[in-house]
């Protein structure tokens, strides 16, 4: 007997974050969730690359000999792009996303899985974690030294020890099963499960509502519980191929990164496969000081702007525009926002700073040592502040991981 999904995708930035980061793609023949990191300029892009490489395989009938091979290729090309990105645009430097995918071939699944985002199986009563969170506190875990119930509040349980960043072996875990009808299959980021606990989600997804009315009761879940991060949710469940939907589904940032670039495609299989693949625009960032490579110029633009104004005398106008700009730099060996422009002109300093961290820039990762030294700019404070948070979490998880002896990525 034929088969296909009957899917919903619903995806939601949460109770804390500015931007959604997550991605996810519900069609016929196709379930995915990414879970997009790197900050607010990198995350979006990563998981959004992820979906419009891997789309194609919703439109075509792949044998189940191909599969594998296809998914595994498709997975490629997506590092393979973002680490293409990240060279272009070094602001990127450091994004990375998630990726569990289910694809039907026929009456067989393929799943492909890296990171922490997750899938289950609700088959017969029963709700079943399907995939392995690549992550330390699974680590600990599989090793005897944290329990379950302990991963659940460990100060390092966001940290992830295998994600697509672009980088040499960045692979996913490949494995085939078997599709019978009845089967319901929730794929999520750690927006939903990290939050909301994995018996209550057993009962929603096994209560017998449609994955439609089932998403939508998981995220209300999630953000009920606070949502403090992205929370991405796609159900399917395997129907004969007579009842399944037809109208592919995409959600979070993949959607709204479409809606800003693209016209209307003939459908939204191909309007999700155009959707990082307009060569004319280029790179589309998310807002953030850092900017793209024209931001940078503009900056350096600007910041000869006011040489050339305090030179002509007009010094008081050209000194109150740098005071409205911010940078992050390194002073003392700690990672410092300062006020101004990181410009000196002859004497003059154009810059002090306004918030020295507590945060040692030899804990960062390389790449974002490299990048504090640098100097990172920023068009408020506001902006270098929420940077900081950001980096402040990525040096608690290389100090975590170097302490259980683990490489810290970059």
């Amino acid at each position: 007997m034929p088969i296909t999904f009957s899917y919903a995708a619903r995806s939601d930035v949460g109770m804390v974050r500015k931007d959604n980061q997550d991605s996810g793609y519900a069609g016929p023949r196709l379930l995915v969730v990414a879970d997009g990191m790197g900050g607010h300029a990198g995350g979006d892009i990563a998981s959004s690359t992820v979906i419009s490489e891997v789309v194609d395989l919703d439109s075509d009938a792949v044998s189940a000999g191909e599969a594998p091979r296809r998914l595994g290729e498709a997975l490629s090309r997506a590092n393979s792009e973002i680490a293409g990105l990240i060279d272009a645009t070094p602001e990127l430097e450091g994004m990375g996303t998630t990726v569990t995918a289910l694809m039907r071939s026929r009456n067989k699944l393929f799943l492909a899985h890296i990171g922490d985002s997750r899938a289950y199986l609700a088959r017969g009563g029963r709700v079943t974690q399907i995939t392995r969170d690549h992550s330390f506190v699974q680590t600990l875990i599989d090793e005897g030294r944290i329990t379950e119930e302990e991963a659940s509040t460990h100060p390092q349980r966001s940290v992830v020890t295998r994600v697509l960043t672009g980088t040499d072996g960045d692979e996913p875990d490949i494995g085939a099963r078997e599709a019978q009808v009845g089967d319901r299959y929730l794929l999520c980021s750690d927006g939903l499960s990290g939050f909301v606990a994995a018996d209550t989600i057993a009962e929603i997804v096994s209560d017998g509502r449609s994955p439609a009315e089932t998403a939508d009761e998981l995220v209300a879940l999630a953000l009920k519980a606070g949502a403090p991060d992205n929370v991405t949710v796609v159900v399917g469940d395997v129907v004969d191929g007579t009842n399944g939907s037809t109208q592919p589904q995409i959600v979070g940032a993949a959607e709204l990164r479409h809606r800003r670039k693209r016209p209307v495609a003939d459908s939204p299989a191909a309007r999700a496969a155009a959707l990082t693949r307009n060569e004319d625009d280029g790179v589309e960032l998310a807002e953030e000081g850092e900017g793209s490579r024209g931001g940078r110029w503009l900056k350096r633009l600007g910041a000869l702007a006011v040489v050339l104004l305090l030179l002509g005398g007009i010094a008081y106008a050209g000194y109150a525009w740098t005071q409205q700009q911010y940078y992050i730099g390194e002073q003392d060996g700690r990672v410092t926002v300062y006020q101004g422009i990181a410009n000196d002109l002859g004497p003059l300093t154009l810059s002090e700073p306004v918030d020295q961290t507590d945060i040692q820039v030899s804990d960062l990762p390389r790449f974002h040592q490299e990048s504090v030294r640098q100097t990172i700019s920023y068009d408020s404070r506001e902006d270098a502040e929420e940077r900081v948070t950001s980096l402040r979490v990525s040096a608690q998880q290389c100090v975590g991981l170097r302490e259980a002896g683990e490489e810290c990525g970059g």
